[in-house]
């Protein structure tokens, strides 16, 4: 596919002797919002991580815009167009809001600045209204808007979400989902980790389940929506 622009296949991850990641595949075209799903340790995150050059992969192959990536440095695989946004947020406690935003400013893989500095406190008005405040200062969901926006600011191909509400109020669940809708409209391509199905459904074109480092489901949201028997089995709904 040409407009293919991540393309993970059998993919085997290790943590010392432990088989996490059992011949998984992964491909994300141009556009399409994935949802990535199953319930806790069952390799969601060490996928991500595969993918991003943060964790090694033994074996398979990871291309991303046609160019051959497997085990290169996370730095390299972000300047191809790959956001990610880690579960830990990894924002800088000691920089404010708007330094956290503007050091990850720059131009997409195509020279594009869709995302400027207004355009992402303009998604993210409880940002704009705290400036000046210090990353530690923030609450977790301002602390996962900024992570987000950062993210943005790199005007990406793909953005990469783990674990997006985990933890939040459900106001400001609601608000990160908005958000995702929002990203999803501009065309930019997603890979999101959540635990609420029916929020994730309703933004995904594609949804995979992962049972035991292993993909048991791949299919529309109006596929899994069907089969309510997969979602008792694997995700315990």
């Amino acid at each position: 596919m040409a407009d293919l622009l991540l393309d993970a296949k059998g993919i085997h991850t290790y943590y010392g002797a432990s088989h996490i990641l059992r011949g998984i595949d992964l491909s994300v075209a141009r556009g399409e919002t994935i949802g990535l799903m199953g319930r806790n340790g069952m390799g969601k995150s060490t996928l991500l991580k595969s993918i991003m050059g943060l964790v090694k992969p033994r074996s398979g192959s990871i291309d991303i815009m046609g160019k051959p990536m497997m085990g290169r440095a996370p730095y390299e695989i972000s300047q191809l167009g790959i956001a990610y946004v880690p579960e830990g947020r990894g924002i800088f406690g000691n920089l404010s809001v708007a330094e956290n935003l503007k050091m990850a400013a720059r131009a997409g893989t195509r020279g594009q600045r869709d995302w400027t500095f207004e355009r992402v406190l303009e998604t993210f008005p409880r940002l704009k209204e705290r400036l000046g405040h210090g990353g530690q200062q923030l609450s977790g969901g301002e602390q996962q808007m900024l992570t987000i926006g950062r993210a943005l600011m790199t005007s990406p191909d793909v953005l990469i979400l783990d674990e997006a509400t985990e933890g939040l109020a459900p106001l400001i669940a609601r608000e990160i989902w908005r958000i995702c809708g929002v990203i999803r409209e501009t065309g930019i391509s997603s890979v999101i980790v959540d635990k609420n199905w029916k929020h994730v459904t309703q933004i995904t074109d594609r949804n995979i389940i992962l049972v035991k480092g292993e993909v048991v489901f791949q299919g529309s949201s109006a596929e899994l929506h069907s089969r309510p028997e997969l979602l008792t089995q694997y995700l315990g709904v």
